[in-house]
């Protein structure tokens, strides 16, 4: 602001307040141009893109256990029909569709084993581990409450019957059982993460590899 002054003499002086007019520049700038509010980072704030990669997260690991499962609960109430094989194929195909159709947007985990494999390799953020994770126990176990219903397993659940269980028992020891699915665990994270998380793997059809090494695990 200008102030103008006089002495004695009649003479006068224009005293500039440069202070005042920077600030009052600063706050018509500030009117005209408000600064942009920083964004807080909560647990609340998702973005639409990672809810997508959940909900292929929740859906992928929902349609392979409900193809794998499926294959050894018609195996066992109907007589071996589908056989060994037969169920080694149905779960390696599922792995190559799921991938080739939802890889693009989550990754195609369907696994926690996969995903806390890829964040100890620095290959996936660590704090959206939890979120991957629970949405895979959440896929996986609305597979397994279906099958109970189309296969009638609440009803003899219910009547109090004990050998109603479809899956896999150990034939052998504990030792033995810990050994075999420690080794083709191994294999498994091995494959997966050598084909998908190094730039120098051979890329056609990664979802293939994965998909074939999955047959003779689950064999």
């Amino acid at each position: 602001m200008a102030e103008i002054s006089g002495n004695g003499h009649g003479e006068g002086a224009v005293v500039v307040n440069l202070k005042e007019e920077d600030e009052h520049q600063q706050q018509k700038e500030a009117i005209h141009n408000p600064k942009p509010m920083k964004k807080q980072d909560s647990l609340l704030s998702i973005s639409v893109p990672f809810l997508q990669k959940l909900m292929a997260e929740v859906l992928g690991t929902y349609f392979l256990i409900f193809a794998g499962c499926a294959a050894v609960a018609v195996n066992t109430q109907h007589d071996k029909a589908v056989t060994l094989p037969g169920i080694a194929i149905v779960w390696g195909l599922t792995v190559m569709v799921l991938v080739y159709s939802l890889g693009h947007i989550s990754g195609a985990h369907f696994n926690p084993a996969v995903t806390i494999a890829f964040a100890s390799c620095g290959r996936f953020p660590l704090k959206q581990v939890p979120a991957y994770v629970i949405s895979q126990v959440i896929g996986s176990t609305l597979a397994a409450a279906t099958l109970r219903l189309l296969f009638g397993l609440d009803q003899d659940v219910c009547s109090g019957k004990h050998d109603v269980f479809v899956g896999t028992l150990p034939s052998g020891s504990d030792l033995q059982s810990f050994v075999i699915e420690f080794i083709i665990t191994f294999y498994l994270m091995f494959v997966i993460s050598g084909v998908a998380t190094d730039n120098r793997a051979v890329s056609i059809s990664k979802s293939s590899y994965v998909g074939r090494q999955c047959r003779p695990n689950d064999m």
